[in-house]
């Protein structure tokens, strides 16, 4: 099987806008048309069906990766809720759950209803102007990580885009979202986001979005170079074959994550998180470094949504902890039977 064997025909093929350049200034508008469309009544990780689910979102970021960005999110959400047994309104969601030290959102205790109160900041939230709902994270006054469901369209939030100045990812319009005492959904007991066996499923989904990215711009080169014919010498096709390796590898080590995930689904699948995130990033990294030096400066520079793309995907994958994640897997070989077999 190849790595083209990643994209799966089963799963219907998503709509984007007819330019990558008018794309850049309303991916929000791109998602609310994917909703629309009902494309984003993905598969649950972990219910059979993972692989077409990373398909899915694979296929989405080899079109445009800010849509990616806010497309994750959107299914991500629904499926934090859906396993947590809460029932999704209608509309565009988002997942806002990165936890900088600076910025911490406070969550009042529950009332009877389940209903709870935000406030403070919540930081990297993308896709903040364009969507109506988010899963967001914060901190009960216990000091316990919990999790809320908040309408947007409420008194009390606002949205401050003042600290993004990214090239890169830029129409993902990330920005800083305060909250004042805003009402919102408790989600799950204290510390359920992290606990529940799906925290890992969706940290692994965000590699296929990055290796979407990356099959993208591999997609382009391989295009630009057929194009040239008898003119593309060797050392051009050396770094095809290059691409081709990484893409290959890291497809296969994602198929093997699913198959896993779903034939155990209630297992903590941290290891096989960390090894698709780590080999993805470095396999996708590999397909920037391979595609400057395959094209040159010219196509780079001429071709709007390759060079989107080459500025994208590096902003993308620092969603990585990289060492940090290097580590973390070996505390699991240190401890497991090593998993090296053939």
């Amino acid at each position: 099987m190849t790595a083209a064997a990643l994209q799966d025909p089963s799963v219907r093929e998503v709509p984007v806008p007819p330019s990558h350049v008018a794309a850049r200034a309303a991916p929000a508008e791109a998602l609310r048309a994917l909703i629309a469309a009902e494309r984003d009544r993905l598969p649950l990780p972990g219910a059979g069906r993972t692989l077409q689910r990373w398909q899915a979102l694979a296929r989405v970021a080899a079109q445009d990766l800010s849509l990616a960005k806010l497309f994750e999110g959107h299914t991500d959400a629904l499926a934090i809720l859906a396993e947590l047994g809460v029932s999704a309104a209608p509309g565009a969601w988002a997942t806002w759950c990165a936890e900088p030290p600076d910025a911490r959102l406070q969550c009042s205790a529950p009332g009877p209803d389940g209903r709870v109160l935000l406030s403070g900041r919540k930081a990297w939230c993308s896709g903040a102007e364009g969507v109506d709902h988010a899963v967001v994270s914060g901190w009960n006054p216990a000091g316990q990580p919990c999790l809320a469901a908040v309408s947007l369209d409420q008194a009390g939030v606002r949205i401050s885009a003042d600290g993004w100045h990214a090239t890169g990812m830029a129409a993902t319009r990330s920005a800083d979202v305060y909250f004042d005492a805003v009402p919102a959904r408790a989600v799950g007991a204290p510390g359920a986001y992290v606990q529940r066996p799906g925290f890992w499923h969706g940290g692994a989904g965000i590699a296929a979005c990055w290796w979407g990215g990356a099959a993208g711009i591999a997609r382009s080169v391989h295009a630009l170079l057929a194009a040239r014919g008898e003119r593309v010498d060797a050392h051009q096709r050396a770094h095809l074959g290059q691409i081709d390796l990484a893409l290959q590898g890291s497809a296969a080590l994602l198929r093997e994550a699913a198959a896993w995930i779903d034939a155990q689904p209630r297992q903590d699948a941290q290891a096989w998180a960390l090894r698709v995130r780590l080999a993805v990033e470095r396999d996708a990294s590999a397909v920037l470094h391979h595609a400057g030096r395959a094209l040159g400066a010219g196509p780079l520079c001429q071709d709007a949504a390759l060079g989107r793309a080459l500025a994208d995907l590096p902003i993308f994958l620092r969603q990585s902890h990289a060492e940090r994640d290097l580590a973390a897997l070996s505390n699991h070989l240190l401890t497991d039977p090593l998993p090296w077999t053939l």
